[in-house]
């Protein structure tokens, strides 16, 4: 989405004071030290925070605390390593904090009314970028009372439902005439990765495809007495540090429209930041601020949208007491802010990664390759399939004699480009449907079908190799008798 420019907050972050003596100036005064390391110039003793002390599992997945105890939110790196391209100056100052352009999110209990979205005036509908369809509404089960969009532009709201532990993730929210309306809406699961994956590639409002709530630093968390945030943070970069090619990388799925002819920096969405062990955290006098550098430096921030204008945007929850200037302007932390933006850096490598409880995990990246979302039409009979992203399968009707729908776009077999079958992988497709339904993949090479799973029913699996110049088509059958389903999985698997 794209972010528009930050108001009179933001344009105060504009420094003015200059130090006597520096290795880099500014240009708005800021002293930094612009070296591949990413050390301070600062004279001081350099320590590194200490690493969180183990937590048990229960308590990861809830709405205090977002998604698995092994997402990349909740993980961080070993031994990272570097890359030298520094985040350059913009029109704005960096900015850490809530407003019109972060986001809140809000709780839906049991006893909740159900609220229905209405797509915003002169729009097809609310936008479904998973099933990429428009929606004539959206109907959620549970609505908090409370539930306040964020009052800029992109309109972010995320909706965490305790029920069925499902964050619906709204952009372009806002009430209109006594009724909720949204240009968007995605949703993800509290207690999943709190990313987007190859087949369900878009979860959230933010342009990388994940939920607001991820990264976001919480009104609980900003006066709990602990020396950093226990997860990593979310961040927005503009246009002069954000990347044309690639776009974003693993773990986003997605990124902004417009990113290859706006963009002209270095930087995907989706990229780690982190400030490297010689960063000078006790130079940080500030203790709003310095919490948000503990975090950078052990866990670091993802990459997760554009704005235009502010070197980077570290989002705070709205309706927080977050300020870095309680009591008055405080000029030490605005030049804390160049300097955390002259030394963060990308994230390249790591040794390792530890889970949110401090164990080693494994990153897993041979995820779900197939989609059923749309492009679909009809082959034999007359019933029609739906996609139905809720459940990410093509739903039929009930029926007497059985219909079959095909998908031969390409859009069905991963469109995330860190995760495209190339020639010569080993696939396995796994029917997943219900009713009496069945899956079948053609795999194709030019005019010539090379592969043909045959129809599978559920359970059911095939495996074969991706040919030179593949495409596929994919055929979804209905069971008979009563409402039936069609979904799958396809996975990459050992030579």
């Amino acid at each position: 989405m794209h972010i528009r420019h930050l108001v009179a907050l933001a344009a105060a972050f504009l420094l003015s004071a200059s130090p006597a003596s520096a290795q880099t100036s500014t240009s708005t005064g800021a002293t930094v030290s612009a070296g591949s390391s990413g050390s301070s110039s600062t004279v001081g003793a350099v320590i590194t925070p200490a690493a969180p002390a183990p937590v048990a599992a229960p308590g990861f997945g809830t709405f205090l605390r977002p998604f698995a105890i092994t997402s990349l939110w909740n993980a961080r790196p070993v031994n990272p390593r570097f890359g030298s391209y520094i985040i350059p100056e913009s029109d704005y100052a960096p900015f850490v904090g809530p407003g019109q352009y972060s986001t809140g999110a809000f709780e839906a209990r049991p006893g909740d009314l159900p609220a229905t979205i209405y797509p915003v005036a002169g729009k097809a509908g609310v936008w479904d970028p998973d099933g990429e369809m428009w929606l004539p509404s959206v109907t959620i089960p549970r609505w908090p009372a409370d539930t306040t969009p964020a009052t800029g532009g992109d309109g972010h709201a995320d909706v965490v439902d305790s029920v069925t532990g499902i964050v619906h993730s709204f952009w372009g929210l806002k009430k209109v005439a006594g009724r909720w309306v949204a240009a968007q809406y995605a949703w993800t699961r509290i207690d999943g990765t709190g990313w987007g994956g190859p087949s369900h590639h878009y979860q959230g409002a933010r342009a990388a495809g994940v939920a607001p709530i991820g990264g976001l630093i919480r009104k609980h968390e900003i006066n709990d007495g602990a020396p950093m945030y226990r997860h990593a943070l979310s961040m927005s970069l503009t246009f002069n540090a954000l990347s044309p090619k690639p776009a974003y990388i693993y773990p986003a799925t997605s990124a902004d429209t417009y990113a290859a002819s706006l963009n002209s920096g270095q930087l995907p969405e989706g990229a780690l930041m982190m400030l490297p062990p010689s960063f000078n955290l006790t130079s940080v006098t500030n203790p709003a601020l310095r919490k948000v550098a503990a975090t950078l430096m052990t866990y670091g921030a993802y990459v997760v949208d554009q704005n235009a204008g502010t070197p980077f945007y570290i989002y705070v929850e709205n309706g927080s007491d977050f300020s870095l200037h309680k009591g008055g302007w405080d000029s030490k932390a605005a030049l804390d802010l160049q300097l955390i933006r002259a030394s963060l850096r990308q994230v390249v490598a790591a040794d390792s990664w530890l889970d949110g409880a401090g164990r080693p995990m494994a990153l897993e990246k041979n995820l779900n390759l197939l989609s059923m979302r749309g492009g679909w039409s009809q082959h034999r009979g007359s019933t029609r399939g739906v996609y139905d992203t809720a459940s990410q399968s093509l739903k039929f009707p009930a029926t007497s004699t059985p219909a079959t729908m095909a998908n031969g776009n390409g859009r069905g077999i991963s469109i995330v480009n860190w995760s495209k079958p190339a020639a010569g992988d080993k696939l396995k497709l796994t029917a997943a449907t219900t009713g009496g339904g069945k899956l079948t993949l053609e795999v194709w090479s030019g005019a010539t079908i090379t592969y043909s799973t045959g129809a599978l029913a559920n359970g059911e699996t095939s495996t074969f190799t991706v040919p030179t110049g593949a495409w596929w088509v994919l055929y979804a059958t209905s069971g008979t008798g009563g409402p039936s389903s069609v979904s799958g999985t396809l996975v990459k698997v050992s030579l």
